[in-house]
């Protein structure tokens, strides 16, 4: 178990008593008068793009403003179900809401606030204002494109690339190009080459004219490997690989597609990926198929998320999502050539279902409740619910050992998942419907299922009644098979899933 992992993210400062927390999330003792609340509600709402426009006159974008500010986490962090009600009341004023309106917008997340979960608030320079004990997630559910974490490779990282060096790279959406061909390397284990009706070299214009017919779009959360936490998530939209090797004509000896992207013309920097011809060329119904995208939350695909193009294999790790796609090749060789493999990785990993900790102050004051959140990635086997275990502890307590007892006598504690956002309007890109997502029912625009497949989702708890002391705070994801994590694939070289563990004293 990855026990001395704190669940820290972003920049860190020093709190009163000398301990590291997040600044994101360290607690705020001013007040929030109805002036600066609502900035920070505008704030906010600029930020992740929610509409702001005719706040003075009634309709439906006053509406639509109000309920994804209830809907997505913007209730006033630490306020109580009475004091986000008159701040609401004050936002029905100001926006001339019709009170039946607000009434029904706010039904939904009534329950939450009588729970006592606590959300985030922006201030009017974006900066959070939290007086909330606990940690808070004021995230959007698709992440914006300069907001994943990157883990790109290559020196220099191709995305750096300006001007001509990026014009001879092939990275602008005028010079990228795809080739595929066949593998004519003959291989002492491979008793005939692979052949295919003609090479193709394809250009962004002729890919995304592909698109019209057969694009596809789809959400799916980017997790490395190696790195215990997601990267993001976001909308991605191309055209299935298929259907791109469609245009080869026919092919025959064809087991494995390599593919590679541009990696500063060094074979030693060379990035590569492979999957094989059936994973490619067929999609069972309710799975999603691999595809070659170019748009990302609506928008070209950046060069730092690995644009023009790139790969994305929904329910591999990030690894087989290639960054800066410009070569597919259909070999006969039926090994796998992925770089990963040869780091003792598993190159057919699939994505594994996992609970993720928010951050959580250090030091919290003792007889009010604590509101503890996090996110879970539905892996390959899906996601059932997320479990949370609060264990009190001496100081100097020293991490658990996978054999210790302790984990035997663990009392899990389901934790609450949150809902499907009420209205994909706000959640998704303008112009884009629900009803063309995969995933998503093509008649109400509702998802299939919940969590959808390899995507992410938040998750909350509160706990109340916790005596002056230390504590330790653990999540785990228990999948649709009934395996809490990090089963049924506790080896870490198949992806990072140790169940995470943050530590905590109430004073």
């Amino acid at each position: 178990m990855d026990e001395n992992r704190q669940a820290y993210h972003g920049q860190k400062k020093k709190d009163g008593h000398g301990n590291q927390q997040s600044a994101e999330h360290a607690p705020d003792k001013r007040g929030l008068s109805p002036g600066v609340a609502r900035a920070g509600f505008l704030s906010h709402a600029v930020h992740y793009g929610w509409p702001t426009r005719n706040l003075s006159n009634p309709g439906i974008q006053a509406e639509d403003t109000l309920r994804f500010f209830l809907r997505d986490g913007v209730q006033l962090a630490g306020a109580g179900p009475r004091d986000c009600g008159r701040y609401c009341g004050k936002l029905l004023l100001t926006m001339k809401l019709p009170r039946r309106k607000f009434l029904t917008s706010t039904a939904s997340v009534s329950a939450g606030l009588a729970a006592g979960g606590t959300w985030g608030i922006l201030g009017p320079g974006g900066e959070k204002i939290s007086a909330a004990e606990g940690g808070t997630a004021t995230r959007p559910f698709l992440t914006a494109a300069g907001d994943f974490e990157d883990v790109s490779r290559g020196n220099p990282k191709p995305f750096t690339l300006k001007g001509q060096a990026l014009v001879e790279a092939g990275l602008t959406p005028e010079t990228w190009r795809l080739e595929i061909r066949a593998d004519e390397k003959k291989q002492p284990h491979v008793s005939a080459t692979a052949e295919i009706e003609r090479p193709v070299t394809l250009d962004l214009k002729g890919l995304m004219e592909l698109g019209k017919e057969h694009g596809v779009k789809f959400i799916k959360a980017m997790q490395c490997l190696n790195i215990p936490t997601p990267l993001g998530q976001g909308l991605w939209e191309g055209v299935p690989l298929s259907e791109v090797l469609r245009l080869c004509g026919t092919m025959k000896n064809v087991r494995r597609v390599y593919f590679w992207g541009f990696h500063n013309d060094n074979p030693a920097q060379m990035f590569r990926s492979s999957l094989s011809y059936s994973q490619v060329m067929e999609t069972p119904p309710g799975e999603l198929p691999v595809f070659v995208a170019y748009r990302l939350n609506g928008e070209p695909l950046t060069l730092e998320r690995g644009g023009p193009v790139r790969m994305v294999v929904p329910w591999a790790h990030g690894f087989k999502s290639i960054k800066w796609l410009q070569h597919v090749v259909l070999t006969n060789d039926y090994h796998a050539n992925d770089t990963y493999a040869e780091k003792n990785n598993d190159p057919e990993s699939r994505l594994k279902t996992a609970a993720y900790l928010d951050d959580l102050s250090r030091q919290l004051p003792a007889g009010r409740p604590v509101y503890v959140s996090g996110q879970a990635i539905s892996g390959w086997s899906g996601l059932k619910r997320v479990e949370y275990w609060v264990r009190q502890v001496t100081k100097d307590v020293v991490p658990l050992d996978d054999d210790d007892p302790a984990w035997q006598s663990a009392q899990w504690i389901e934790a609450a998942l949150a809902d499907p956002p009420m209205d994909w309007k706000g959640i998704l890109p303008a112009g884009v419907s629900s009803r063309e997502v995969l995933g998503f029912d093509s008649r109400t625009g509702k998802p299939r299922i919940w969590p959808l497949r390899y995507s992410m989702v938040s998750w909350g708890a509160t706990l109340k009644g916790l005596n002056p002391g230390h504590y330790e705070l653990r999540a785990r994801a228990v999948d649709l098979n009934g395996y809490a994590q990090p089963e049924p694939r506790p080896i870490q070289k198949a992806g990072k899933n140790a169940v995470e563990v943050t530590r905590f004293e109430v004073v």
